[in-house]
């Protein structure tokens, strides 16, 4: 751990115009006048997503493009077009996914209020099964061709994904996607057209693909971009804010302090970095030797994602964690637990300042200091707080650490792929 850097807390980001800068939208309404029992309720959805994280490809190198990750949609949203003219669609931002996707007409089955209308777009195209893409999507394989007709054209590549209880069917395609000022053309997406089974747990928007894959949109924009991207995640308890996602090189925030992004090739969609150690206030937290380890073989390690809601640390971290979070606190009356969360207080008990901030230590010098609005969860109703982070259930996840967005919520997090490192830089998005 690194004494000497500056804590992140007190940095600021830098404003200068960016290539593209899109507005973020978190698309939760919360379904509590709480605060805490809205996060309790959008965190019982991340089993299903670190289900998805803690999976990996068949074998070593394999590409992954996923097309949905996990039971429900990431919780943050852009506005964006797709065809020409454009049709406005939201699109969900989704940092281990590379597939972007859209609802299509006709589909009578589709949860989503709107459909893209490939008819209405004058640039809309089909891509065949002999597109590089699609073996990607694990396709369906390409017949022979048709030996009296050698000029036949091929068929489209045509998939199916499953997603929570349900699954969906779609086609491979190519059209115009506009992003704020920008527009790219020729980029391939996964048009659905069909779903079976409940739709509930089905997001009634695309998603975009900002993944590490072929089919994410670093790799389809080529230099476009120069490799970087960044976003701000406005709170859940903001109904006004300014959070973005910012595409390309210039604006981002010169303060930012940077660890090195790592690469797990079974999971080559995922942003790896090395997480060193934790600290509760500035007492450091005893974990196990090589309890934050990188091994790609197993998937261990720690992601930075998007779509996770709360931030989960493998068994023995957590343990230590927890242990280290309530010696400080020290509440008169104990502990409670309230859905995820196991270590919630009466704060009617505990002196102003009590709780003690939460610092994760990253290569590079990086101190990640939460501020306590990342780190602690309180309720409007009663005198309770929890602390905002959890176990990673043991039936889903036993080895990966996620980062996730509640504990990135006003900060500028850069993905310079680029440059293989992702950054950290204060900014307030409420």
């Amino acid at each position: 751990m690194a004494a000497t850097t500056v804590p992140l807390l007190l940095l600021l980001a830098a404003t200068v115009a960016a290539a593209a800068d899109l507005s973020v939208y978190h698309n939760v309404h919360p379904r509590s006048a709480s605060p805490l029992e809205s996060i309790i309720a959008l965190a019982r959805d991340d089993d299903a997503r670190l289900l998805f994280l803690s999976s990996k490809a068949a074998s070593a190198g394999a590409a992954s493009a996923p097309v949905a990750s996990g039971q429900t949609p990431p919780s943050y949203v852009v506005r964006a077009g797709l065809g020409s003219p454009a049709q406005p669609m939201l699109l969900a931002l989704d940092t281990s996914a590379d597939a972007t996707w859209a609802h299509c007409s006709p589909c009578g089955t589709c949860p989503a209020s709107s459909l893209f209308v490939p008819a209405n777009s004058s640039s809309y195209a089909p891509l065949p099964c002999s597109s590089s893409m699609c073996p990607i999507l694990q396709g369906q394989p390409c017949p022979d061709r048709d030996p009296f007709d050698s000029a036949a054209p091929l068929p489209s590549c045509a998939f199916s994904k499953p997603f929570a209880d349900a699954s969906f069917q779609a086609a491979l395609a190519s059209d115009w996607l506009h992003l704020g000022k920008d527009s790219i053309p020729n980029y391939a997406f996964g048009c659905v057209g069909s779903v079976s089974g409940p739709t509930s747990n089905l997001p009634k928007q695309g998603l975009l693909g900002l993944g590490r894959g072929p089919m994410a949109l670093l790799s389809q924009v080529g230099n476009m971009y120069s490799g970087v991207f960044s976003y701000c995640l406005p709170s859940y308890k903001s109904y006004y804010f300014s959070g973005s996602l910012r595409l390309g090189a210039a604006g981002q925030p010169r303060a930012a302090r940077y660890t090195p992004m790592l690469r797990n090739p079974h999971r080559s969609s995922l942003y790896y970095v090395n997480v060193t150690g934790l600290s509760v206030g500035r007492s450091p937290v005893k974990v196990p030797a090589g309890s934050f380890a990188f091994d790609p073989s197993t998937g261990a390690g720690t992601v930075v994602d998007s779509g996770t809601v709360i931030t989960r640390w493998t068994a023995p971290v957590y343990a230590a964690l927890r242990e280290e979070f309530r010696r400080h606190v020290a509440a008169p009356s104990g502990y409670t637990s309230l859905g995820a969360f196991d270590t919630c207080f009466n704060t009617d008990e505990v002196a102003a300042g009590g709780a003690p901030a939460v610092t994760i230590h990253m290569d590079g010098g990086v101190d990640l200091a939460l501020p306590m609005e990342n780190t602690l969860i309180h309720s409007s109703a009663t005198p309770l707080a929890c602390l905002a982070m959890a176990e990673a259930p043991q039936n889903v996840n036993s080895v990966v650490n996620v980062v996730a967005n509640l504990q990135q919520q006003n900060l500028r997090v850069v993905f310079d792929v680029a440059n293989s490192r992702v950054g950290f830089a204060r900014e307030s998005c409420n």
